[in-house]
Protein backbone atom coordinates (compact mmCIF):
# COMPACT_ATOMS: atom_id res chain seq x y z
CA UNK A 1 0.00 0.00 0.00
CA UNK A 2 1.35 3.39 -0.93
CA UNK A 3 2.42 5.67 1.94
CA UNK A 4 0.44 8.93 1.90
CA UNK A 5 1.92 11.87 3.76
CA UNK A 6 -0.38 14.82 4.43
CA UNK A 7 0.85 18.09 3.07
CA UNK A 8 1.86 20.80 5.56
CA UNK A 9 -1.09 22.62 7.06
CA UNK A 10 -1.29 26.17 5.67
CA UNK A 11 -0.17 28.82 8.16
CA UNK A 12 -1.46 31.92 6.43
CA UNK A 13 -4.22 32.31 9.03
CA UNK A 14 -3.53 34.13 12.28
CA UNK A 15 -2.26 32.10 15.22
CA UNK A 16 -5.65 32.72 16.92
CA UNK A 17 -7.14 30.45 14.26
CA UNK A 18 -4.61 27.64 14.80
CA UNK A 19 -5.42 25.78 18.00
CA UNK A 20 -2.49 23.44 17.33
CA UNK A 21 -0.04 26.32 17.62
CA UNK A 22 -1.31 27.38 21.07
CA UNK A 23 -1.20 24.08 22.93
CA UNK A 24 1.01 25.35 25.76
CA UNK A 25 -1.37 28.29 26.28
CA UNK A 26 -4.11 25.66 26.46
CA UNK A 27 -2.11 23.68 29.01
CA UNK A 28 -1.53 26.71 31.23
CA UNK A 29 -5.23 27.59 31.00
CA UNK A 30 -6.16 24.04 32.03
CA UNK A 31 -3.83 24.18 35.03
CA UNK A 32 -5.20 27.52 36.21
CA UNK A 33 -8.85 26.53 35.94
CA UNK A 34 -8.17 23.42 38.01
CA UNK A 35 -8.38 20.65 35.43
CA UNK A 36 -6.58 17.40 36.22
CA UNK A 37 -4.11 17.82 33.36
CA UNK A 38 -0.62 17.37 34.83
CA UNK A 39 -0.41 13.73 33.74
CA UNK A 40 -0.85 14.92 30.14
CA UNK A 41 1.82 17.64 30.21
CA UNK A 42 4.32 15.61 28.19
CA UNK A 43 1.64 14.99 25.55
CA UNK A 44 0.96 18.73 25.22
CA UNK A 45 4.70 19.42 24.96
CA UNK A 46 5.38 16.67 22.43
CA UNK A 47 2.56 17.67 20.09
CA UNK A 48 3.47 21.35 20.50
CA UNK A 49 7.00 20.59 19.27
CA UNK A 50 5.81 18.82 16.12
CA UNK A 51 6.31 20.69 12.85
CA UNK A 52 3.09 22.31 11.75
CA UNK A 53 1.22 19.83 9.58
CA UNK A 54 -2.05 18.00 9.22
CA UNK A 55 -0.69 15.40 11.66
CA UNK A 56 -0.22 18.07 14.30
CA UNK A 57 -3.71 19.42 13.67
CA UNK A 58 -5.16 15.94 14.12
CA UNK A 59 -3.24 15.42 17.36
CA UNK A 60 -4.43 18.82 18.60
CA UNK A 61 -8.01 17.80 17.85
CA UNK A 62 -7.56 14.79 20.12
CA UNK A 63 -6.11 17.01 22.85
CA UNK A 64 -9.06 19.39 22.57
CA UNK A 65 -11.47 16.50 23.12
CA UNK A 66 -9.38 15.39 26.06
CA UNK A 67 -9.60 18.89 27.58
CA UNK A 68 -13.37 19.01 27.23
CA UNK A 69 -13.67 15.77 29.21
CA UNK A 70 -11.07 16.36 31.94
CA UNK A 71 -12.09 16.12 35.56
CA UNK A 72 -11.37 18.83 38.10
CA UNK A 73 -8.49 18.30 40.53
CA UNK A 74 -9.71 17.12 43.93
CA UNK A 75 -7.54 19.71 45.72
CA UNK A 76 -8.67 22.73 43.68
CA UNK A 77 -9.69 25.50 46.09
CA UNK A 78 -11.88 27.61 43.84
CA UNK A 79 -15.52 27.21 42.81
CA UNK A 80 -16.00 28.90 39.45
CA UNK A 81 -19.22 28.20 37.54
CA UNK A 82 -19.97 29.66 34.12
CA UNK A 83 -23.77 29.37 34.19
CA UNK A 84 -25.62 32.51 35.28
CA UNK A 85 -27.81 31.02 38.02
CA UNK A 86 -24.83 29.22 39.56
CA UNK A 87 -22.84 32.45 39.49
CA UNK A 88 -25.67 34.27 41.23
CA UNK A 89 -25.86 31.59 43.92
CA UNK A 90 -22.18 32.01 44.78
CA UNK A 91 -21.99 35.82 45.09
CA UNK A 92 -21.21 37.79 48.23
CA UNK A 93 -24.08 40.26 48.21
CA UNK A 94 -22.88 41.71 51.53
CA UNK A 95 -20.50 43.76 49.38
CA UNK A 96 -23.37 45.66 47.77
CA UNK A 97 -23.26 49.26 48.91
CA UNK A 98 -26.25 51.56 49.31
CA UNK A 99 -26.73 54.50 46.99
CA UNK A 100 -24.71 57.42 48.35
CA UNK A 101 -26.03 59.89 45.82
CA UNK A 102 -24.10 62.12 43.47
CA UNK A 103 -24.23 65.75 42.45
CA UNK A 104 -23.18 65.00 38.88
CA UNK A 105 -26.10 65.14 36.38
CA UNK A 106 -26.76 61.96 34.40
CA UNK A 107 -25.90 63.44 31.01
CA UNK A 108 -22.52 64.61 32.29
CA UNK A 109 -21.87 61.13 33.71
CA UNK A 110 -22.61 59.48 30.38
CA UNK A 111 -20.45 62.02 28.56
CA UNK A 112 -17.68 61.35 31.04
CA UNK A 113 -17.96 57.59 30.58
CA UNK A 114 -17.80 57.75 26.77
CA UNK A 115 -15.02 60.32 26.63
CA UNK A 116 -13.17 58.57 29.45
CA UNK A 117 -13.22 55.25 27.62
CA UNK A 118 -12.09 56.72 24.33
CA UNK A 119 -9.35 58.85 25.94
CA UNK A 120 -8.01 55.98 28.04
CA UNK A 121 -7.92 53.77 24.97
CA UNK A 122 -6.05 56.42 22.98
CA UNK A 123 -3.54 56.87 25.81
CA UNK A 124 -2.65 53.19 25.83
CA UNK A 125 -3.01 52.39 22.14
CA UNK A 126 0.43 53.60 20.97
CA UNK A 127 2.20 51.13 23.28
CA UNK A 128 -0.24 48.22 23.14
CA UNK A 129 1.73 44.95 22.96
CA UNK A 130 4.95 46.60 24.14
CA UNK A 131 6.68 45.12 27.18
CA UNK A 132 6.68 47.22 30.32
CA UNK A 133 10.44 47.73 30.05
CA UNK A 134 10.05 49.24 26.57
CA UNK A 135 7.15 51.43 27.68
CA UNK A 136 9.20 52.82 30.54
CA UNK A 137 12.17 53.46 28.27
CA UNK A 138 10.01 55.44 25.84
CA UNK A 139 8.36 57.41 28.65
CA UNK A 140 11.63 58.13 30.43
CA UNK A 141 13.31 59.36 27.25
CA UNK A 142 10.55 61.95 26.78
CA UNK A 143 10.27 63.15 30.42
CA UNK A 144 6.94 61.35 30.76
CA UNK A 145 7.74 58.91 33.59
CA UNK A 146 5.76 58.85 35.83
CA UNK A 147 3.34 59.14 32.95
CA UNK A 148 1.27 62.33 32.97
CA UNK A 149 0.31 62.97 29.33
CA UNK A 150 -0.21 61.33 25.97
CA UNK A 151 2.73 59.76 24.16
CA UNK A 152 3.35 61.78 20.99
CA UNK A 153 4.90 60.62 17.74
CA UNK A 154 7.44 63.37 18.26
CA UNK A 155 8.50 61.71 21.54
CA UNK A 156 9.88 58.65 19.80
CA UNK A 157 13.66 58.37 19.69
CA UNK A 158 14.95 55.76 17.27
CA UNK A 159 17.90 54.76 19.46
CA UNK A 160 15.54 54.09 22.40
CA UNK A 161 13.17 52.05 20.25
CA UNK A 162 16.02 50.05 18.73
CA UNK A 163 17.60 49.32 22.13
CA UNK A 164 14.27 48.01 23.42
CA UNK A 165 13.21 45.97 20.36
CA UNK A 166 10.35 48.39 19.83
CA UNK A 167 11.04 49.89 16.42
CA UNK A 168 7.54 48.87 15.35
CA UNK A 169 6.09 51.57 17.62
CA UNK A 170 7.18 54.24 15.12
CA UNK A 171 4.67 52.90 12.59
CA UNK A 172 1.64 53.34 14.84
CA UNK A 173 -0.99 55.80 13.59
CA UNK A 174 -2.50 56.44 17.01
CA UNK A 175 -0.32 59.21 18.42
CA UNK A 176 -2.44 62.26 19.35
CA UNK A 177 -0.21 64.72 17.50
CA UNK A 178 -0.79 62.99 14.14
CA UNK A 179 -4.42 61.76 14.28
CA UNK A 180 -7.50 63.48 12.84
CA UNK A 181 -9.78 62.08 15.57
CA UNK A 182 -9.95 59.06 17.87
CA UNK A 183 -8.86 56.04 15.77
CA UNK A 184 -10.79 52.77 15.73
CA UNK A 185 -9.96 50.11 18.28
CA UNK A 186 -11.69 46.96 19.51
CA UNK A 187 -12.03 48.57 22.95
CA UNK A 188 -14.34 51.20 21.49
CA UNK A 189 -15.79 49.10 18.65
CA UNK A 190 -17.50 46.84 21.18
CA UNK A 191 -19.05 49.74 23.06
CA UNK A 192 -20.55 51.14 19.87
CA UNK A 193 -21.63 47.69 18.74
CA UNK A 194 -23.43 47.05 22.03
CA UNK A 195 -25.40 50.22 21.41
CA UNK A 196 -26.30 48.96 17.93
CA UNK A 197 -27.34 45.59 19.33
CA UNK A 198 -29.70 47.16 21.86
CA UNK A 199 -31.26 49.11 19.00
CA UNK A 200 -31.78 45.85 17.14
CA UNK A 201 -32.79 43.48 19.96
CA UNK A 202 -33.53 45.51 23.08
CA UNK A 203 -32.40 44.45 26.54
CA UNK A 204 -33.87 40.95 26.14
CA UNK A 205 -31.13 39.96 23.69
CA UNK A 206 -29.74 36.43 23.89
CA UNK A 207 -26.16 35.18 23.57
CA UNK A 208 -26.94 34.13 20.01
CA UNK A 209 -28.17 37.66 19.26
CA UNK A 210 -24.73 38.91 20.29
CA UNK A 211 -23.10 36.59 17.75
CA UNK A 212 -25.57 37.63 15.06
CA UNK A 213 -24.65 41.25 15.81
CA UNK A 214 -20.96 40.44 15.46
CA UNK A 215 -21.54 38.85 12.07
CA UNK A 216 -23.75 41.72 10.91
CA UNK A 217 -21.46 44.59 11.86
CA UNK A 218 -17.85 43.37 11.55
CA UNK A 219 -15.75 40.94 9.54
CA UNK A 220 -13.66 38.16 11.04
CA UNK A 221 -10.42 40.13 11.17
CA UNK A 222 -11.89 42.72 13.54
CA UNK A 223 -11.96 40.08 16.29
CA UNK A 224 -9.05 38.95 18.44
CA UNK A 225 -8.11 35.85 20.49
CA UNK A 226 -11.24 34.39 22.18
CA UNK A 227 -13.56 36.54 20.07
CA UNK A 228 -11.96 35.30 16.84
CA UNK A 229 -12.37 31.70 18.03
CA UNK A 230 -16.03 32.27 18.98
CA UNK A 231 -16.75 33.97 15.65
CA UNK A 232 -15.22 31.10 13.67
CA UNK A 233 -16.95 28.49 15.84
CA UNK A 234 -20.28 30.18 15.14
CA UNK A 235 -19.55 30.09 11.42
CA UNK A 236 -19.02 26.34 11.87
CA UNK A 237 -22.54 26.16 13.39
CA UNK A 238 -21.55 25.83 17.03
CA UNK A 239 -23.98 27.55 19.39
CA UNK A 240 -23.29 29.27 22.73
CA UNK A 241 -21.82 28.21 25.09
CA UNK A 242 -19.92 25.77 22.83
CA UNK A 243 -18.67 28.78 20.83
CA UNK A 244 -16.65 29.62 23.97
CA UNK A 245 -15.40 26.16 24.86
CA UNK A 246 -14.41 24.48 21.61
CA UNK A 247 -10.68 24.80 20.92
CA UNK A 248 -10.48 28.13 22.72
CA UNK A 249 -7.28 28.45 24.78
CA UNK A 250 -8.09 32.16 25.31
CA UNK A 251 -11.30 31.51 27.25
CA UNK A 252 -10.18 33.51 30.30
CA UNK A 253 -8.39 36.30 28.44
CA UNK A 254 -9.40 39.97 28.65
CA UNK A 255 -11.66 40.11 25.58
CA UNK A 256 -14.98 39.99 27.41
CA UNK A 257 -13.84 42.44 30.07
CA UNK A 258 -13.52 45.18 27.43
CA UNK A 259 -17.01 44.51 26.04
CA UNK A 260 -19.22 45.23 29.03
CA UNK A 261 -19.13 48.98 29.56
CA UNK A 262 -22.31 49.80 27.68
CA UNK A 263 -24.41 47.46 29.82
CA UNK A 264 -23.34 49.48 32.84
CA UNK A 265 -24.00 52.75 31.02
CA UNK A 266 -27.68 51.98 30.43
CA UNK A 267 -28.75 50.92 33.93
CA UNK A 268 -28.02 51.82 37.52
CA UNK A 269 -28.96 48.28 38.61
CA UNK A 270 -25.71 46.30 39.09
CA UNK A 271 -27.42 42.92 38.92
CA UNK A 272 -29.09 43.74 35.62
CA UNK A 273 -25.84 45.11 34.18
CA UNK A 274 -24.00 41.96 35.26
CA UNK A 275 -26.66 39.72 33.69
CA UNK A 276 -26.48 41.59 30.38
CA UNK A 277 -22.71 41.24 30.56
CA UNK A 278 -23.03 37.49 31.17
CA UNK A 279 -25.14 37.08 28.04
CA UNK A 280 -22.42 38.86 26.10
CA UNK A 281 -19.40 37.19 27.69
CA UNK A 282 -20.68 33.60 27.63
CA UNK A 283 -20.37 33.35 23.85
CA UNK A 284 -16.56 33.51 24.01
CA UNK A 285 -15.42 33.02 27.61
CA UNK A 286 -15.82 30.88 30.70
CA UNK A 287 -15.31 31.38 34.44
CA UNK A 288 -13.07 34.39 35.18
CA UNK A 289 -13.27 35.51 31.57
CA UNK A 290 -17.01 35.96 32.15
CA UNK A 291 -16.58 37.43 35.63
CA UNK A 292 -14.34 40.21 34.30
CA UNK A 293 -17.12 41.56 32.11
CA UNK A 294 -19.71 41.19 34.87
CA UNK A 295 -17.40 43.03 37.29
CA UNK A 296 -16.85 46.05 35.04
CA UNK A 297 -20.49 46.31 33.96
CA UNK A 298 -21.70 46.20 37.57
CA UNK A 299 -19.10 48.76 38.64
CA UNK A 300 -20.33 51.16 35.98
CA UNK A 301 -23.95 50.59 36.99
CA UNK A 302 -23.00 51.31 40.60
CA UNK A 303 -21.14 54.43 39.52
CA UNK A 304 -24.45 55.97 38.40
CA UNK A 305 -25.37 56.62 42.04
CA UNK A 306 -22.15 56.14 44.04
CA UNK A 307 -19.23 58.53 44.12
CA UNK A 308 -16.93 56.50 46.39
CA UNK A 309 -14.43 54.52 44.30
CA UNK A 310 -14.00 51.70 46.81
CA UNK A 311 -17.77 51.29 47.09
CA UNK A 312 -18.03 51.10 43.29
CA UNK A 313 -15.38 48.36 43.22
CA UNK A 314 -17.19 46.42 45.93
CA UNK A 315 -20.45 46.72 43.98
CA UNK A 316 -18.74 45.10 41.00
CA UNK A 317 -17.25 42.32 43.10
CA UNK A 318 -20.67 41.59 44.64
CA UNK A 319 -21.79 40.20 41.28
CA UNK A 320 -19.11 37.51 40.81
CA UNK A 321 -18.48 34.25 42.71
CA UNK A 322 -16.85 34.70 46.10
CA UNK A 323 -14.64 31.63 45.62
CA UNK A 324 -13.23 32.69 42.26
CA UNK A 325 -9.63 33.62 41.53
CA UNK A 326 -10.65 37.08 40.37
CA UNK A 327 -12.58 37.80 43.55
CA UNK A 328 -9.83 36.45 45.82
CA UNK A 329 -7.02 38.41 44.19
CA UNK A 330 -9.08 41.61 43.99
CA UNK A 331 -9.96 41.42 47.69
CA UNK A 332 -6.29 40.80 48.54
CA UNK A 333 -5.32 43.89 46.54
CA UNK A 334 -7.98 45.98 48.27
CA UNK A 335 -6.91 44.71 51.71
CA UNK A 336 -3.31 45.62 50.91
CA UNK A 337 -4.43 49.11 49.93
CA UNK A 338 -6.46 49.53 53.13
CA UNK A 339 -3.50 48.29 55.16
CA UNK A 340 -1.20 50.96 53.78
CA UNK A 341 0.66 49.14 51.01
CA UNK A 342 2.13 51.81 48.71
CA UNK A 343 1.34 52.18 45.03
CA UNK A 344 4.69 50.92 43.75
CA UNK A 345 4.50 47.84 45.97
CA UNK A 346 0.97 47.08 44.78
CA UNK A 347 1.90 47.20 41.10
CA UNK A 348 5.13 45.29 41.77
CA UNK A 349 3.06 42.52 43.35
CA UNK A 350 0.93 42.25 40.21
CA UNK A 351 4.11 41.95 38.15
CA UNK A 352 5.39 39.28 40.53
CA UNK A 353 2.27 37.15 40.07
CA UNK A 354 1.92 37.74 36.33
CA UNK A 355 4.70 37.78 33.73
CA UNK A 356 4.20 40.54 31.17
CA UNK A 357 6.41 38.62 28.74
CA UNK A 358 3.92 35.73 28.69
CA UNK A 359 1.08 36.23 26.21
CA UNK A 360 -1.28 34.34 28.51
CA UNK A 361 -0.50 36.48 31.56
CA UNK A 362 -0.34 39.67 29.48
CA UNK A 363 -3.83 39.10 28.09
CA UNK A 364 -5.49 37.41 31.06
CA UNK A 365 -8.62 38.85 32.63
CA UNK A 366 -7.31 38.78 36.19
CA UNK A 367 -3.94 40.46 35.67
CA UNK A 368 -5.59 43.33 33.83
CA UNK A 369 -8.55 43.60 36.22
CA UNK A 370 -6.06 43.99 39.07
CA UNK A 371 -4.34 46.82 37.20
CA UNK A 372 -7.71 48.52 36.71
CA UNK A 373 -8.61 48.22 40.39
CA UNK A 374 -5.16 49.35 41.58
CA UNK A 375 -5.24 52.36 39.26
CA UNK A 376 -8.66 53.38 40.54
CA UNK A 377 -7.61 53.03 44.17
CA UNK A 378 -4.21 54.69 43.98
CA UNK A 379 -5.33 57.32 41.46
CA UNK A 380 -7.68 58.63 44.15
CA UNK A 381 -10.25 59.97 41.70
CA UNK A 382 -7.80 61.96 39.58
CA UNK A 383 -8.68 61.14 35.96
CA UNK A 384 -5.30 61.76 34.33
CA UNK A 385 -3.28 60.21 37.13
CA UNK A 386 -5.42 57.07 37.14
CA UNK A 387 -5.43 56.35 33.41
CA UNK A 388 -1.67 56.98 33.29
CA UNK A 389 -1.11 54.43 36.07
CA UNK A 390 -3.16 51.92 34.11
CA UNK A 391 -1.03 52.42 31.00
CA UNK A 392 2.49 52.85 32.36
CA UNK A 393 2.42 49.54 34.23
CA UNK A 394 2.10 47.64 30.95
CA UNK A 395 0.09 44.53 30.09
CA UNK A 396 -2.99 45.37 27.96
CA UNK A 397 -2.48 49.12 28.01
CA UNK A 398 -5.30 50.36 25.81
CA UNK A 399 -7.84 48.04 27.45
CA UNK A 400 -6.93 49.10 30.97
CA UNK A 401 -6.68 52.79 30.17
CA UNK A 402 -10.11 52.61 28.53
CA UNK A 403 -11.76 50.80 31.44
CA UNK A 404 -10.30 53.07 34.11
CA UNK A 405 -11.25 56.15 32.08
CA UNK A 406 -14.77 54.87 31.57
CA UNK A 407 -15.37 54.20 35.27
CA UNK A 408 -13.90 57.47 36.49
CA UNK A 409 -15.75 59.37 33.78
CA UNK A 410 -19.00 57.82 34.99
CA UNK A 411 -18.26 58.59 38.65
CA UNK A 412 -17.12 62.17 38.24
CA UNK A 413 -18.59 63.29 34.93
CA UNK A 414 -17.24 65.06 31.88
CA UNK A 415 -16.20 68.16 33.81
CA UNK A 416 -13.57 66.10 35.64
CA UNK A 417 -11.73 65.50 32.33
CA UNK A 418 -9.52 68.41 31.32
CA UNK A 419 -9.37 69.77 27.79
CA UNK A 420 -5.84 68.48 27.19
CA UNK A 421 -7.25 64.94 27.23
CA UNK A 422 -10.32 65.67 25.10
CA UNK A 423 -8.74 67.89 22.45
CA UNK A 424 -7.13 65.20 20.20
CA UNK A 425 -10.50 63.46 19.79
CA UNK A 426 -12.09 66.48 18.11
CA UNK A 427 -15.45 65.09 19.19
CA UNK A 428 -15.24 62.17 16.74
CA UNK A 429 -14.58 58.43 16.90
CA UNK A 430 -13.67 56.08 14.08
CA UNK A 431 -14.96 52.51 14.31
CA UNK A 432 -14.95 49.31 12.27
CA UNK A 433 -18.72 48.96 12.73
CA UNK A 434 -20.52 48.74 9.39
CA UNK A 435 -22.50 51.93 8.85
CA UNK A 436 -20.84 53.68 11.79
CA UNK A 437 -17.32 54.17 10.47
CA UNK A 438 -17.06 57.70 11.88
CA UNK A 439 -19.39 58.86 14.62
CA UNK A 440 -19.87 61.93 16.76
CA UNK A 441 -19.24 61.15 20.40
CA UNK A 442 -22.09 63.41 21.44
CA UNK A 443 -24.45 61.35 19.27
CA UNK A 444 -23.33 58.21 21.10
CA UNK A 445 -24.12 59.99 24.35
CA UNK A 446 -27.60 61.01 23.15
CA UNK A 447 -28.45 57.47 22.08
CA UNK A 448 -27.22 56.16 25.45
CA UNK A 449 -29.57 58.52 27.28
CA UNK A 450 -32.45 57.22 25.14
CA UNK A 451 -31.51 53.66 26.04
CA UNK A 452 -31.38 54.53 29.75
CA UNK A 453 -34.89 55.93 29.59
CA UNK A 454 -36.06 52.81 27.75
CA UNK A 455 -34.20 50.02 29.57
CA UNK A 456 -33.38 51.22 33.10
CA UNK A 457 -36.57 49.90 34.67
Amino acid sequence: MKNITPSPCPCEFHIWEHYARELMVEYQQCVEEGLDCEKYKSLFESVNQMPHSQYKEEMADIISRLVLNMDMRADYEYDEPSELEEIKAKRNLDLLKPCTGTAVPLEKKIQGAWYGRIIGCLLGKPVECAWTSAIHAVLKSSDNLPMHRYIKASDLKMDVLEANDAMWLKDRNSYPDIIECAPFDDDTNYTVMAQCMLDDYGDTFTPRDVLETWVKYQGRNAYCSAERVAYINYMKHFMPPQTATYQNPYREWIGAQIRGDYYGYITKNPEKAAELAWRDASISHIKNGIYGEMLISAMLAGAHTNSNILDVIYIGLSQIPQKSRLYAQAIELIDDYKNGVKKDEAFKKIHTIYNYKSSHDWCHTISNALIVIASLLYGNGDFGKSICMAVETGFDTDCNGATVGSILGMINGIDSISEEWKAPLKGMLQTQILGHEKVKIDELVKKTLIHIEKFDK
